[in-house]
């Protein structure tokens, strides 16, 4: 009877640890933490299984939103026919080991290590591969923008990249920004009442420690009414010589200008000649050449420019003088039947005659 007993005893002792074996569920007692790789780089992740001898293991790949499914090893064997993946099997920890040599961009993903129980049933682990890209700003960034005075503006810059890049705003040659200082971060940049100094060149800037960044130039331009200024007033000028009326124009989009003498629209003929010169979209000079002024040609002139956005004016007055004013065009004095002579002899003249006096 006690020789049973010690039987049945050692061979449940044998027994026991079998059946407990084959009981145990298997299970996936480790895996490689969140990778993040530069571009050309090596990645090695790692997955231990226990109990899972009679079972098959798998390294797959798939995107963010579990789409795009890729198998890449059953078992110890690699399936990707792709001589950057390699695969190894370390027995002393039953480690599967999944190596990718000159990272790409596309590697970035999930990768999930999995072992199949049944059709229905695994047991899955996952390790996300992210790999560091330059920026790149994106198209639906803004390329340049029309607005009129006074409108609110939203600029907006956006890029991808890993890790995400951080968009910060800058002004040509520096300049102030319309939301103070010389900077400003964020996607989107709003001027909540744009003004026509507001015009120009913004640079939207994506940095995320990769490489150089990158850079969109946003060209802002601002519709506004005319602004004119008169360099000179009050101009005086002799009979008999010509004379130029001078205004500057700054406007956009670009005015039509025009000169005005007691309520007259002037135009090119033998007493007036009408110049025209932008310098850049928003400035125009015009000049206004009295030709040989006369008697009647004294007195005010108006400047008048008008856009869609509205109109503006200014005064020039044209007064009698009796020195000849140079220049323009004082290099001939017209002296009627005595025919023409230099102004500076006729200055020399002028002067040796009140010395006699």
């Amino acid at each position: 009877m006690n020789n049973l007993r010690v039987e049945m005893l050692v061979l449940v002792g044998v027994l026991w640890p079998l059946v407990v074996m084959a009981q145990r569920t298997p299970s996936i007692s480790y895996i490689t933490q969140e990778q993040i790789k530069d571009i050309g780089g090596t990645v090695e992740m790692e997955c231990s299984v226990q109990y899972a001898k009679e079972y098959s293991v798998h390294w797959i790949k798939t995107g963010r939103d579990r789409s795009d499914v890729v198998f890449l090893s059953t078992g110890s064997a690699l399936v990707l026919k792709d001589s950057r993946f390699a695969l190894r099997f370390d027995p002393s920890s039953s480690s599967y080991i999944l190596q990718i040599k000159d990272i790409q961009e596309t590697d970035a993903g999930i990768y999930q290590c999995q072992v199949v129980l049944s059709v229905t049933n695994k047991i899955t682990a996952d390790v996300e591969l992210q790999v560091r890209r330059p920026p790149i700003i994106s198209d639906n960034s803004t390329q340049s923008l029309v607005a009129s005075e006074g409108e609110a503006v939203m600029m907006e810059c956006y890029a991808s990249g890993y890790p995400p890049p951080q968009i910060t705003w800058r002004r040509e040659n520096n300049a102030i920004l319309p939301t103070g200082g010389a900077i400003y971060t964020g996607n989107v940049m709003k001027i909540n009442s744009v003004r026509k100094e507001d015009r120009g060149t913004y640079y939207c800037v994506a940095d995320n420690g990769v490489s150089k960044g990158d850079r969109r130039n946003i060209n802002l331009e601002v519709e506004f009414s005319p602004v004119i200024t008169v360099p000179r007033p009050r101009l005086g000028q002799a009979l008999q010589y010509d004379m130029d009326l001078e205004c500057h124009v700054e406007a956009y989009p670009s005015p039509a200008i025009v000169w005005i003498k007691d309520g007259v629209y002037l135009s090119n003929n033998q007493h007036y000649s009408i110049s025209l010169f932008a310098t850049a979209d928003e400035f125009t000079d015009s000049t206004l050449r009295v030709i040989t002024v006369e008697k009647r040609q004294y007195g005010e002139y108006t400047c008048q420019a008008t856009n869609k956005l509205g109109q503006n004016e200014a005064k020039v007055e044209l007064y009698e003088s009796v020195i000849p004013v140079c220049p323009p065009a004082c290099t001939t004095y017209y002296g009627g039947d005595a025919g023409a002579i230099s102004v500076s002899t006729f200055l020399l003249l002028v002067t040796a005659l009140a010395a006699l006096y």
